[in-house]
């Protein structure tokens, strides 16, 4: 398959897309650079569908220009955008075989039995489904019908693959595997991919590009890590992975450095990312809290523990303390669990804690 020859960049250009007065998408631009794997990232009703949808040439545009590949696709039809989509429901024909479904679309599109047969065997080996050629949707696992709809749409050969929410239908344990498959596949192909989910784990672990979409609009976009350690906004901070959001106070440094304040006089020098003296709002990770047993003397942030709940790799408290209930995950402690009712002293890796201002 040459599909990796074939890969395109999908541009958007002050993009808008109403529905009379209901404005779904406002003013977005981004870019997908071609072989990378983008999400749309965000809670239902922010636009992240209808942004694919858009990519797909299922929906028109109201204002802006779409690129792929360079070429303007702006009113350019479904058909002819050279694009192949993955639909959450799969959208298998029930009364075809495996290899009938995944033939489908070649034959539609003109290609001969032989030719079109041989390409749904070649897709179908790469997804790991050889032997699977007669048998029908209903006597398949979830899985496995999530890799027929993905061989489906790779034996096209499109310039860009679009997956709508792919793994919402399967079970926690399959939905890791089926992802790190399509990962997998994506990087073996360089494979351009745009990637709808509402599940911040999913995005974190298959993404090099993650936009988070909030209200129509675009509220941040870079790598997983970028989100994760530097989100710009209390919304970005609370949607991507956990995060504490409470109050600081902080001190111009320098250029880049401050000095942050939390509690009763914990501090710790971190970026101030812009914002200007004064009290702060501030995202802590959980995994950024430290807790120790208090010794008898007060340290400078106390607190008690709330709940305890012990994960087999990790605990997790709910700790009480002056800046509010802070979540906390600690992988250390397993060994030697704190309780309920114990009194902690409360520390922070600053790695953890962003200014969110």
């Amino acid at each position: 398959m040459s599909l990796e020859t074939r890969s395109g960049s999908v541009e958007f250009r002050r993009v808008t897309k109403a529905y009379g007065p209901v404005v779904a998408v406002r003013d977005v631009s981004f870019t997908v650079a071609a072989g990378t794997l983008v999400t749309l990232l965000g809670p239902s009703g922010c636009g992240k569908t209808t942004t694919l949808r858009l990519i797909a040439g299922l929906e028109m545009t109201t204002s802006g220009q779409i690129l792929i590949g360079g070429s303007d696709v702006t009113r350019v039809p479904a058909t002819d955008r050279d694009v192949s989509m993955v639909f959450q429901s799969y959208a298998l024909f029930p009364h075809m075989t495996v290899l009938e479904n995944v033939c489908y679309g070649l034959r539609v599109g003109g290609e001969p039995r032989d030719r079109a047969v041989a390409a749904a065997r070649e897709g179908l080996a790469l997804l790991g489904l050889v032997g699977f050629d007669d048998r029908l949707p209903s006597e398949l696992s979830g899985g496995q019908q999530q890799r027929v709809a993905v061989a489906r749409a790779l034996v096209l050969e499109p310039r860009v693959l679009l997956f709508d929410e792919p793994l919402s239908n399967l079970d926690a344990k399959l939905r890791r595997r089926v992802r790190e498959e399509i990962r997998d596949l994506q990087q073996k192909l360089r494979l351009s991919v745009v990637y709808v989910t509402h599940d911040q784990e999913e995005a974190l672990a298959v993404s090099d590009q993650i936009i988070v979409m909030d209200n129509a609009v675009i509220a941040q976009q870079g790598t997983p890590t970028e989100l994760y350690r530097e989100p710009a906004s209390r919304f970005v901070a609370d949607f991507i992975g956990d995060a504490n959001l409470v109050k600081g106070t902080l001190k111009r440094i320098d250029e880049r450095l401050a000095a942050l304040r939390l509690g009763g006089g914990v501090e710790f020098a971190l970026p101030h990312r812009g914002a200007t003296d004064g009290e702060v709002n501030v995202a802590v990770r959980p995994e950024a809290v430290r807790l120790r047993p208090a010794d008898g003397t007060e340290a400078p942030l106390m607190g008690t523990i709330l709940k305890a709940a012990y994960l087999g790799s990790h605990m997790e408290y709910t700790v009480g303390s002056i800046i509010g209930e802070l979540f906390v995950v600690d992988s250390g402690g397993v060994a030697a669990p704190l309780t309920v009712g114990a009194r902690v002293s409360i520390g922070f890796i600053s790695h953890g804690v962003t200014v969110v201002d």
